[in-house]
């Protein structure tokens, strides 16, 4: 990945990581990779994913469950991406309990 810092690289290779069928939050994937407090900073990495196709960045939501944001098609395209993986919502969040990725 030419041009890109350790970082996001690091929330990247991270993110390919996560199966289907599970999610991670910002700040699993910000603890994950030693730097608790870092969750904006990965939904920054994971707004310019260069690769969404390889890089799942549509499995990374937020920490009570909700979407967040997905880009350029929005969190209806992440709703369908998830569910089309297994993921059931509640609403319109994601049970943690049940389906977060724990590496």
């Amino acid at each position: 990945m030419k041009n890109r810092n350790s970082f996001t690289i690091e929330v990247l290779d991270f993110v390919k990581t996560i199966p289907r069928g599970r999610v991670s939050t910002y700040a699993g994937v910000a603890r994950a990779l030693g730097r608790p407090g870092a969750a904006r900073a990965v939904g920054q990495v994971l707004k310019r994913n260069p690769e969404p196709v390889t890089i799942p960045c549509h499995r990374v939501v937020m920490s009570d469950g909700n979407l967040g944001g997905y880009t350029p098609s929005g969190t209806g395209k992440k709703r369908k991406l998830l569910a089309e993986e297994g993921i059931i919502f509640d609403g319109r969040k994601i049970d943690l309990h049940v389906f977060q990725f724990k590496p």
